[in-house]
């Protein structure tokens, strides 16, 4: 099959919905998904009727209602189409009341308290704007998640209200400035997806990575990324399969995959896709990380997402390109030719200044988890100092504003690349700059903190209520002036002088910039511990109410449940590596040492040297010792957590007291590898496992 028919092959599209439903019914669904319209039940039971006839042609005989809660992942109960006759046989059936409203279990699933074992019921309501699709015999229909009582479960339902508050928002200032035609403002994405993929015969191999999804011991291979060989070179046959295979089952689910290359650490790679809207690009994003899972056991490999799975090389990211679009096709954040005098572009720019530089808190408690602790501030990801980048040009411009000088523009400079055969090409005005947490790469924001196994839903969920919020207090503050125009440029300058501490186009992997930043007041919070209590922070609370994305309750909540979850994944390492510790390291290193011992009194007896041989005994006994020792004390610290009364204060004590003995422990271990015989080490070593394919 050719790729233009075989793309969204399965997925229940614009296309599908007007070749299957009758004209009245495909435009009442129309309005419902580009407006908001209420979706009457009688057009409901229509579009589900189709939606099954076509899935059921798909080889379809369930459905789902997949959501996301707020374990990170996504969730799903399938129900079959069949409904029993009076003769004994069944019947495919599939209701408008089934296609809208779902009901699975609400206790199981983190609440942060909302939700008691016995409150159990729960529903799931379709979310229209998210095409339905078919995968593995089921229809997915994507949905919200809540209670009972009312509780936003999920991760989807604050993500499309973060939406309605920036269209809300962004339309007011078009409106200001005579844009009558645009009716929707929603922002889009582009996830630049980082994973690792190794053979599945040395996953299950690893413990750690089976428990945990990184390596928690494993000395540095003879070779790592310093050759710099990897990063885009060729493909090797095994992983090009893969990629080829993965294109197909993602082009079927109607998902742009677009880019793939190699990464910058051995067995790395990237998937990059496509810009499409924030909602559905989420949505995607879990089927990327899913498929990728997927695909990679058909080709006897093992895919890992974890921010960190190897020390001593780069981990993974998720780059989320962020911007503004309309629905008659206009991006808010381009410039232009001309951004000095781009009014509008330089009003939504200042906007999203504004809102980095308030709510740096946010934006770096949204990447913040157990995982991502490990890359962030490494030079292979931005630190964890949130700071915004322009570029040049936008410099100049924002300086000649603030210093009432007229902008003088040198044109366009190009660059000469010192081979005749080429033409010469113009010059970015903005370069990009890697080392930057939030960049602005042309015509859109570079948010590159993510981590790679995170929902893209967290962080999108706070740059659009944040920029939403900004782009209210200029509303609020232009909609009632005489003169817009030098109210406009008043505004722009204020703001821009009072936000200018958040703009750094350096190298923010330096020293000095980490001295500067705090020169400034920049916040600097180095771990998730530190990072996460503060969603709860009045000025917060008071932001997500202010527009209508969360109730302080849901804050207060969401607040506990990232804090239970970071300490949770770190119990789960700490368990990990006492078992392994004391299991499998420990005996094996003592099994070597009886063998040196033998091989040292066997050289007295013959009379031959085993000086080295007495030295590695000493060395190899006294870091056994040393390793198990940090196990129990390992042990200990567990069991004193447990009396800590709060998630914050067990969260602190993680990173406080029971990381360092983790890193104590590693640190023997990792030692003793190199001085153990390959023979007898229980697991597959780096070198092993990165370069294995």
């Amino acid at each position: 099959m050719k790729v233009p028919e075989l793309f969204a092959s399965n997925v229940f599209n614009r296309q599908i919905m007007q070749d299957k439903l009758p004209k009245e019914i495909y435009r009442s669904l129309l309005k419902t998904i580009d407006e908001g319209a209420p979706l009457d039940m009688s057009v409901a039971n229509v579009v589900a009727n189709a939606m099954k006839d076509w899935a059921v042609e798909k080889g379809a005989t369930h459905f789902t209602h997949w959501f996301q809660p707020m374990t990170g992942v996504t969730a799903e109960k399938h129900d079959s189409f069949i409904s029993p006759t009076k003769d004994g046989k069944v019947i495919m059936e599939f209701s408008g009341k089934e296609l809208v409203v779902g009901e699975p279990d609400a206790s199981s699933f983190p609440s942060g308290g909302v939700r008691a074992t016995f409150e159990a019921r729960g529903y799931t309501a379709w979310d229209p704007t998210s095409f339905a699709f078919v995968k593995d015999g089921t229809l997915y229909i994507p949905t919200a998640f809540f209670s009972y009582s009312g509780e936003v479960l999920d991760k989807k339902t604050p993500l499309l209200k973060s939406m309605a508050a920036l269209n809300e928002q962004a339309l007011r200032i078009l409106r200001l400035f005579g844009n009558e035609t645009v009716k929707r403002v929603y922002p889009t994405i582009g996830a630049e997806q980082e994973y690792f993929l190794i053979d599945r015969k040395m996953y299950d191999a690893r413990k750690d990575l089976v428990f945990t999804g990184r390596t928690l011991f494993g000395a540095k291979a003879p070779k790592g990324q310093e050759l710099e060989d990897h990063y885009f070179g060729a493909i090797k046959t095994r992983v090009s399969e893969y990629m080829k295979d993965l294109d197909e089952e993602l082009w079927k689910l109607g998902i742009l995959a677009k880019t793939k290359h190699n990464e910058v650490a051995p067995s790395q790679h990237e998937l990059a896709p496509v810009f499409t809207s924030t909602n559905v690009a989420s949505d995607q994003n879990q089927l990327v990380m899913e498929t990728m899972k997927k695909v990679a056991g058909r080709h006897g490999l093992y895919c890992l997402l974890h921010e960190k799975p190897f020390a001593g090389i780069n981990g993974s990211g998720k780059h989320n390109n962020w911007s503004m679009s309309t629905d008659t096709g206009m991006n808010l954040l381009d410039p232009g030719s001309t951004p000095a005098e781009n009014g509008q572009f330089m009003l939504f720019l200042t906007a999203v200044i504004k809102a980095v530089n308030e709510h740096q808190d946010l934006l770096r408690l949204s990447v913040a988890s157990a995982g991502n602790d490990h890359r962030l501030g490494a030079n292979e990801a931005p630190p964890a100092i949130v700071s915004v980048f322009l570029g040049e040009e936008l410099e100049a411009v924002i300086d000649s504003l603030e210093r009432g000088v007229k902008y003088s523009d040198k044109g366009r400079k190009t660059m000469k690349l010192g081979v005749d055969t080429l033409p010469e090409l113009p010059k970015d005005t903005t370069d990009r700059n890697r080392t930057s947490p939030f960049a602005f790469t042309g015509n859109k924001f570079e948010f590159r903190m993510v981590g790679a196994s995170l929902s893209l839903a967290g962080p999108n969920i706070i740059i659009n209520t944040i920029v939403a919020d900004a782009l209210r207090t200029f509303a609020e503050e232009l909609e009632g002036a005489k003169d817009f125009n030098a109210a406009l440029h008043d505004l722009v300058v204020r703001e821009l002088k009072e936000n200018g501490r958040i703009l750094f186009n350096g190298n923010n992997y330096s020293e000095e910039w980490a001295k500067e930043a705090a020169r400034r007041g920049l916040l600097n919070l180095k771990n998730a511990a530190e990072a996460l209590p503060l969603f709860a922070d009045k000025k917060n609370i008071g932001l997500f109410e202010r527009n209508g994305v969360f109730t302080a309750r849901e804050v207060v909540t969401r607040t506990d449940i990232m804090l239970e979850n970071y300490c949770k994944v770190l119990n789960i390492e700490a368990l990990t590596m006492i078992e392994m510790a004391k299991r499998d390291i420990w005996p094996a290193v003592n099994e070597y040492i009886e063998t040196l011992c033998n091989t040292a009194r066997s050289k007295k007896e013959a009379g031959a040297a085993a000086a080295a041989d007495r030295r590695l005994i000493q060395k190899l006994s006294a870091d056994n010792d040393a390793m198990f020792e940090r196990a129990e004390a390992l042990e200990g610290l567990l069991v004193e957590g447990k009396a800590c009364g709060t998630p914050a204060l067990l969260a602190a004590f993680f990173a406080e007291k029971v990381i360092p003995v983790m890193c104590e422990l590693r640190m023997y271990a990792d030692g003793m590898e190199l001085d153990t015989a390959a023979k007898v080490w229980p697991f597959p070593t780096y070198g092993d496992i990165l370069f294995s394919m």
